[in-house]
C-alpha cells in the first residue's frame, strides 16, 4: 500500500516544477496526478484520471466502513435472538467472535489509515489552485515532504491519504 500526498499549488508554474524534481528524483509520472478548475492549461502534466476526480477512494471507503457497520449490527441482531432462544452458551461466541473482529477492524481503519477526500480541497480548485497528488510508498512520505516544501515554501501540505495499486483509484 503507499500513501496519497496533497499539495496546494498557487499556478500552473510551480506545478511543472515540481512534477519534474519529483521526475528527478525518481518517482515515476504515473504516480503523479493533477486535478485544476476548468479553463486552468494543464498541459504537459500528468492529469488525473476520472476516478481520481471522482474520489473513488472516498467511496469505497464509505462503502467499506458502512458494511462493517451493518455486519456489527447483524451479529449483535444474531446474539440477542441466540440470547432469547436460551441456546447453549459456546453458540453465542460466534456473533461474538464477529462483533469483536468489525469493532477491531474499525478502530484499526480509523486510526492507522489516514484518508483526505478531495471535498476537502473544492474550494481552493474552485480558486484556480492546483491540487498535486504524489503517490509514495509510506518510507518515502517525509522525504518527498520535504523535497517539496525545502525548494518551494509556497506549497500548502493538504494531509495524507492512504492508496492501493491494485484498485488504480
Amino acid at each position: 500500500m503507499k500513501r496519497r500526498l496533497y499539495f496546494l499549488l498557487p499556478d500552473v508554474m510551480h506545478t511543472r516544477s515540481i512534477v519534474d524534481e519529483l521526475e528527478a528524483v525518481g518517482i515515476e509520472r504515473r504516480y503523479i496526478h493533477v486535478i485544476a478548475a476548468q479553463g486552468v492549461d494543464l498541459e504537459g502534466l500528468p492529469v488525473a484520471s476520472r476516478n481520481q476526480r471522482n474520489d473513488l477512494g472516498a467511496k469505497l471507503e464509505t462503502i467499506l466502513w458502512n458494511g462493517n457497520l451493518v455486519l456489527f449490527a447483524i451479529a449483535l441482531l444474531v446474539l440477542a435472538v441466540l440470547a432469547l432462544l436460551q441456546v447453549s452458551w459456546y453458540w453465542l461466541l460466534i456473533p461474538v467472535a464477529i462483533m469483536l473482529v468489525t469493532f477491531v477492524t474499525g478502530v484499526e481503519f480509523t486510526r492507522y489509515i489516514p484518508n483526505v477526500h478531495l471535498s476537502e480541497f473544492t474550494d481552493a480548485i474552485h480558486h484556480r489552485e492546483i491540487l498535486l497528488m504524489v503517490d509514495v510508498p509510506v518510507g518515502q512520505v517525509a522525504r518527498i515532504e520535504a523535497l517539496v516544501h525545502r525548494h518551494h515554501p509556497e506549497v500548502i501540505t493538504g494531509g495524507v491519504g492512504w492508496h492501493v495499486d491494485a484498485l488504480h483509484v
